[in-house]
């Protein structure tokens, strides 16, 4: 949908010569006459959606990006409550840490399809229906397996949710991509460290219950829930649906969808991380570096749009997928991100923890998650313009890891004494997130290679990332402290670094496939 913008100026010449047909118009008059349905892509323009309905759907994202982490961060602050709770070990915790990215891994691969069949909105109206089922069901439960499988009802939800709103923000806000993406990436990344910060507060607030210290942040997903029932229940087609039919794109957004829908549920399931706060980083750094924010755009074309299946075989010439596999640079960057992705969740499920242990109170060891993750909000703008202005991003990734490496030392040393340092250290490392994501867009030269990329290198950094956590409440359990978790985490930056070098050298996949 992105490259429609170019050629809305082209019909008018085309059109021309039939106006002497209708002497009695105005030549304006007669092409707004006989072309009502082309219209400009933009939030207003005359037919377009009412102003009212364009800020629900703004209240909608951010309502829906508050919503996407808290299931995960707020569970962090408890888990010692929660495993004493459901008498659950150490390695099954573990389990329960590496929920989150298998679940985006499964079912973020549902999520462009689901769109076809049923459209983004309903999706992400049923998405937030299930965050809000599955918070308000697990605490309840009263098992394990009903925790684990009441958490992945929940983390679905968060899966197609956090894939499809690119998707509606370039379909609804065409003209304001990168205005609306940093609106929901703020919101994202404020609902992760809010709810890092308040959960325990909140738990002694409502009698120390951990299972009420829970589900109240179910009551949030249901009042997203609200927005977007509207919007499903309205019929006015967005900006970007009418471009669709539009026959001189034939060739060109064939180019552009057909390879996203070509890539599948994998470039869905690509924007899983946090993809809204991933589209966000990737879209801020498109001043930078340009093709950033290609893949959200040209996923949400395919997955968006009723006629991107259709579309889908206009190029079948294209050279298969796998190919991808042979760039030395696309296994550099589904390495790093599979790295970076495991040190988050990592930290999300276990830092709390690990203050706990070391004698910090809950509540405050809450709020230093909460302090960890606010980190990304400012830097998440700032990484991305300083890499896109740099031929290789090597520097950058060199200076996150360090910051990780001496994050995870004070760990290992001090965890009580320097909380607060090693807090803001890790914030900084986790930034490697939106690095990621600006070289995905910087290491291809067309639009149609950085949907691959982003497909290849996220999908498969979750999947790399799944046993990270896990092996992490292993080794706590086995061990009987935290000295070989943190040096597990302190080691994994070594390769996260080394493959972040080797994927942020100035080349393009297109030189190496």
């Amino acid at each position: 949908m992105m490259g429609l913008m170019p050629y809305d100026e082209t019909p008018a010449p085309t059109q021309a010569p039939p106006q002497p047909q209708t002497p009695n118009r105005s030549s304006a008059g007669s092409s707004a006459a006989r072309l009502p349905a082309p219209r400009l892509p933009g939030p207003v323009d005359g037919g377009g959606p009412a102003p009212w309905l364009l800020r629900l759907i703004a209240v909608g994202l951010v309502l829906a990006a508050l919503n996407l982490r808290p299931a995960i961060t707020s569970l962090g602050a408890l888990l010692e409550e929660v495993r004493e709770g459901l008498h659950m070990s150490g390695s099954v915790a573990g389990v329960l840490t590496s929920v989150p990215p298998l679940c985006f891994a499964v079912f973020g691969v549902m999520a462009p399809r689901l769109a076809r069949r049923f459209g983004a909105g309903t999706v992400v109206c049923a998405g937030m229906a299930a965050i809000a089922a599955g918070l308000v069901i697990r605490p309840y439960i009263g098992s394990t397996a009903g925790f684990l499988a009441a958490s992945a009802l929940a983390l679905m939800g968060i899966a197609v949710s956090n894939i499809l709103m690119p998707v509606i923000v370039k379909r609804w806000f065409p003209d304001r991509v990168g205005t609306m993406t940093g609106l929901y990436s703020m919101a994202l990344a404020l609902g992760t460290a809010l709810a890092a910060a308040v959960t325990v507060p909140l738990t002694g607030a409502l009698g120390g219950n951990w299972q009420s210290g829970l589900a109240v942040w179910a009551v949030l997903a249901a009042l997203a829930v609200l927005p977007w029932i509207v919007l499903v229940r309205d019929r006015t087609p967005a900006p970007g649906q009418r471009e669709a039919p539009r026959p001189r794109r034939g060739s060109g957004s064939a180019s552009a969808s057909g390879t996203a829908s070509a890539s599948g549920g994998a470039s869905g399931s690509a924007s899983a991380l946090g993809t809204a706060s991933s589209s966000g980083s990737a879209s801020g750094s498109a001043q930078g570096s340009g093709p950033a924010s290609v893949p959200a755009s040209a996923s949400g074309t395919a997955s968006g749009s009723p006629s991107a299946s259709g579309s889908a075989d206009a190029r079948p010439a294209e050279a298969p997928a796998l190919r991808i596999t042979r760039s030395r640079t696309a296994w550099g960057l589904a390495c790093f991100f599979g790295l970076q992705a495991t040190a988050a969740y990592i930290t999300m499920g276990w830092m709390p923890q690990i203050f706990r242990d070391a004698g910090v109170p809950a509540g405050t060891a809450g709020v230093l998650l909460a302090v960890t993750m606010a980190m990304g909000v400012p830097l998440a703008f700032v990484i991305p313009r300083v890499a896109g202005r740099l031929r290789q991003q090597g520097p950058i990734v060199v200076v996150l890891g360090l910051c990780g490496l001496i994050g995870y030392t004070g760990l290992y040393l001090a965890p009580a004494a320097g909380a607060w340092a090693w807090a803001l250290l890790l914030g900084v490392a986790n930034c490697a997130f939106p690095l990621a994501l600006t070289m995905i867009g910087m290491r291809s030269r067309t639009g149609a290679g950085v949907v691959r990329l982003s497909a290849f290198a996220q999908s498969t950094g979750y999947l790399l990332s799944i046993p990270g956590p896990l092996l992490v409440g292993v080794l706590y359990q086995h061990s009987g402290g935290w000295g070989l978790p943190i040096a597990l985490m302190a080691g994994l930056m070594i390769p996260q670094m080394v493959a972040g070098v080797l994927a942020g050298r100035d080349r393009t996949i297109e030189d190496e496939c």
